[in-house]
C-alpha cells in the first residue's frame, strides 16, 4: 500500500505541474475476471490513450510529447462517493498508427497517431445499487484543434459504467476495437465503420455525442464526481452532433457506420457514443464513448509525369543498365508505364529510380504514363544517350612542398572521347591553381592537405568528376643567424625546420647529425645544414660563425645615419657576452636618449621622431661573458649627417 500512494501522489505532483497538453482521444473500458474468494466480482481495466505522433513540444512549458507512465484512474458509486484511493494503471505497450490516402488521383495525405494501452491490476468491487462508474481525466488536449475553442487548455474525461446488482454487475463491457487514423479529403464523401466489440453479445446502438472537458476547472487538473456533463467549449457551429459540419453532415447509424461530406480541412475531435442494451431483458446497461481525432486534408492535386528531359547515361558500373528517375506529382496508388523505343514496355507501382537495361549504345526515346487508362492520367517523353563506359581517375607523384607535383590523368570512355578536362589543385585563395593539360604539374606554396578535383567532358554530352586530397609534406630549414663569438667560447648551435638534421663540414661538432650540436672551434666557418623528414623532403640552410679576440664588445667612435646604406646606425659587436644588462646613449646634457639590449638593432640616429642633432653623444653599456665575468663600457660617439 506504502508503494502505491507512494507512485500515486508522485503521479498527482507530476500531472498538476505538467498541465500537459498532448492527448487527442481515448476511452476506457473493462472485462470481468470472475469472482474472488468472498464471491465478489473482479474487473481488470484498459485505458487506450492517443497522441499526435508528429507533434513536438520543442521548449514550451507544460507541454509533453510523450505518454506518461503511470497514470490514476478513480472509482465512484452511480451518487459520485469516491470508492478507496485512486488506482495506478501502467502502460503495457504502445503502437504508431499511420494511414496514407491511397488513391491513384488524389495527393497521398498521411496522419500519424500513437496510441498507449494502459491496464491496470485486478480490482474487486462488491456489487451495489446503481454500480460504479470508473474514470480517467486529465488536462490537456491537442493543440489548434479546429471544432474545440483553446484546445491546449480544454481537459478530457472518459469514463465507463459497470452495472448495479439490479443489473448483471458481470458484465463485460462495449469497447471500440479499431485503432486507425482514418484519411479524410475535403470535398469528397467518406464512409468509415466505426462499430464496437461487446464480448457478451449485448445489443449496441450508436451516435454522435459531445467531448466531455476534464473535470470542473478546465484550465488545471482535478478529480470530478459524476455525473459527467462538463462539455469541451465548441467553436460554432459545431457541437456533438455535428463535430466536423459537411454537406450533408457527419452522421453515424445503428450499425457503427459514420457517413459525410467534409467541407473544411482541419483537426476535428469526434467523440462516438455506442449504448449497450441486454438481449434479454432490454435494459440499458451503460453508455460507452470514445474520442478519436479525424483529420481533414485538401487532397486534391494535378496528376503531373515527370522524368528528365534529356539523360547522358556515361557510367562504366552499371554497363548498359540505365537509372531513370520518376518525378511525378502522382497518388499513393498510381502506377507508371514506361515505353521505350527498344520495344519495350513496363510498369511499376512506386517513384523509386527505374533501371532499364538497352540491347546497345545509341539515342533512345523514353515515354512515361501516370496512371494509363485512369482519368487522372499524364505522360511525358525524354531522350536516353546511352554511351556507358566513362571512368575518371588521375594518378599523383611527389609529396614535397620544395619539389613539383607530377598529376596525370588516367581516365578512359569506352564509347567516346573526352573532349576537355579541367584541374583545381584546391589551393584556398588562389585563382590560378588551374590547368587543362592533360598531365600537369603544380608547385604548392606550403604543407598541407589540399582537395584535387579533375573535371571532365565528352563528344556525348557526358561530364563526370573525381576528388583526391592529397597531403603535402614540407621542411624548412633553419641553421640559425650568423654568428660572431670569442675564441675559446662554446656554441651550442640550432637548427630546426624538419625532423633530420646534418651538418657539413663537421669539424669541431661534437655530434654533426643532431639539431643542435656543440661547436668548439677557433677559427671562421661557414657550415651547410641539411634538414629532411620521412617523406625524403629536403632543404638546406647556412650559417657563419667568426671568431675575435674576447671577450669583448667592438664599439665604433662614430655613424652617419643619412639613409645610404653605410653606418646607418651606432651598435656594438659583442664577442663573446652572453647576457646584457643595458645600452644607453645620452646627450651633452645628460638626457637619456636611447636604451636597449639588442645589439643587433642599435640606435638609428633620431630622438622623439625627430632626427638628433650632429654632436657627440655619450654611451655606457655592461653585460656579462662567457666566463661569467661582469663587463662595463663607457665612451663617446660622433654623429655626422
Amino acid at each position: 500500500m506504502g508503494k502505491t500512494v507512494l507512485l500515486f501522489m508522485l503521479c498527482c505532483v507530476l500531472t498538476v505541474a505538467a498541465n500537459a497538453y498532448h492527448i487527442i482521444g481515448g476511452e476506457i473500458y473493462y472485462r470481468y475476471a470472475g469472482l474472488n474468494a468472498a464471491g465478489n466480482p473482479r474487473y481488470v481495466f484498459t485505458l487506450k490513450l492517443y497522441r499526435d505522433g508528429d507533434f513536438v513540444c520543442g521548449t514550451r512549458q507544460g507541454c509533453l510529447d510523450y505518454f506518461e507512465n503511470p497514470v490514476p484512474i478513480n472509482i465512484f458509486t452511480s451518487i459520485g462517493q469516491r470508492v478507496g484511493q485512486p488506482r495506478l494503471m501502467q502502460i503495457r505497450s504502445t503502437r504508431a498508427i499511420r494511414d496514407t490516402l491511397k488513391n491513384p488521383c488524389l495527393a497521398p495525405q498521411t496522419i500519424y497517431l500513437e496510441v498507449a494501452f494502459y491496464e491496470s491490476d485486478t480490482i474487486d468491487l462488491a456489487p451495489i445499487q446503481g454500480g460504479y462508474i470508473v474514470s480517467y481525466q486529465r488536462c490537456c488536449r491537442g493543440e489548434a484543434l479546429t471544432n474545440i475553442y483553446n484546445s491546449e487548455r480544454e481537459g478530457s474525461t472518459f469514463y465507463t459504467v459497470i452495472p448495479g446488482s439490479e443489473l448483471r454487475p458481470t458484465n463485460n463491457s462495449a469497447y471500440f476495437g479499431i485503432d486507425e487514423a482514418p484519411v479524410i479529403c475535403s470535398g469528397l464523401p467518406f464512409r468509415y465503420n466505426y462499430s464496437a466489440t461487446d464480448p457478451d453479445g449485448d445489443s449496441l446502438t450508436y451516435s454522435l455525442c459531445s467531448a466531455l472537458a476534464g473535470g470542473v476547472n478546465r484550465g488545471n487538473e482535478t478529480i470530478s464526481p459524476p455525473p459527467y456533463t462538463a462539455e469541451v467549449s465548441y467553436i460554432s457551429p459545431y457541437h456533438g452532433g455535428s463535430p466536423m459540419g459537411g454537406n450533408p453532415a457527419m452522421s453515424i447509424d445503428n450499425n457503427g457506420l459514420i457517413t459525410g461530406v467534409p467541407d473544411r480541412v482541419g483537426k476535428f475531435v469526434v467523440s462516438v457514443c455506442v449504448s449497450e442494451w441486454d438481449r434479454t431483458t432490454k435494459q440499458l446497461l451503460g453508455v460507452h464513448h470514445k474520442d478519436i481525432l479525424i483529420t481533414v486534408y485538401n487532397c486534391s492535386t494535378r496528376i503531373t509525369a515527370s522524368t528528365p528531359a534529356l539523360l547522358n547515361h556515361c557510367n562504366d558500373s552499371l554497363g548498359m543498365r540505365v537509372p531513370i528517375t520518376n518525378n511525378s506529382v502522382a497518388g499513393y496508388t498510381s502506377a507508371f508505364q514506361w515505353q521505350f523505343s527498344d520495344g519495350t514496355d513496363t510498369i511499376t507501382t512506386t517513384r523509386d529510380v527505374f533501371f532499364h537495361a538497352f540491347p546497345d549504345t545509341g539515342v533512345y526515346t523514353v515515354k512515361l504514363v501516370v496512371n494509363p487508362g485512369l482519368p487522372c492520367t499524364d505522360s511525358t517523353t525524354g531522350r536516353i544517350n546511352n554511351y556507358p563506359g566513362l571512368r575518371a581517375g588521375f594518378t599523383v607523384s611527389g609529396l614535397c612542398r620544395e619539389n613539383p607535383v607530377y598529376f596525370d590523368d588516367t581516365s578512359s570512355y569506352r564509347y567516346g572521347t573526352i573532349t576537355s578536362r579541367k584541374w583545381d589543385f584546391g589551393v584556398p585563395d588562389m585563382q590560378t591553381d588551374t590547368s587543362r593539360a592533360r598531365n600537369a604539374v603544380f608547385r604548392y606554396p606550403r604543407g598541407a592537405v589540399y582537395t584535387v578535383t579533375l573535371s571532365l567532358l565528352t563528344n556525348r554530352g557526358c561530364n563526370a568528376e573525381v576528388t583526391r586530397n592529397l597531403q603535402m609534406y614540407e621542411v624548412n630549414p633553419f641553421a640559425g643567424n650568423d654568428t660572431i663569438i670569442a675564441r675559446g667560447q662554446p656554441l651550442r648551435l640550432q637548427g630546426s625546420g624538419g625532423e633530420i638534421y646534418a651538418w657539413s663540414p663537421s669539424s669541431g661538432l661534437s655530434n654533426p647529425n643532431v639539431r643542435d650540436p656543440v661547436l668548439q672551434w677557433n677559427e671562421e666557418v661557414n657550415f651547410v645544414l641539411r634538414v629532411s623528414n620521412q617523406q625524403g623532403c629536403f632543404g638546406y640552410d647556412t650559417i657563419n660563425v667568426k671568431y675575435y679576440s674576447g671577450p669583448e664588445m667592438y664599439i665604433p667612435n662614430a655613424f652617419s645615419p643619412n639613409g645610404d646604406g653605410l653606418n646607418d646606425y651606432f651598435r656594438f659587436t659583442p664577442v663573446g657576452i652572453v647576457d646584457y644588462s643595458f645600452f644607453r646613449i645620452f646627450n651633452r646634457w645628460g638626457e637619456l636618449i636611447y636604451s636597449s639590449t639588442d645589439f643587433r638593432r642599435g640606435w638609428d640616429g633620431s630622438y622623439k621622431g625627430r632626427p638628433a642633432a650632429v654632436d657627440t653623444y655619450l654611451w655606457i653599456l655592461e653585460g656579462t661573458d662567457f666566463h661569467g665575468q661582469r663587463i662595463s663600457k663607457k665612451g663617446t660617439v660622433t654623429l655626422l649627417r
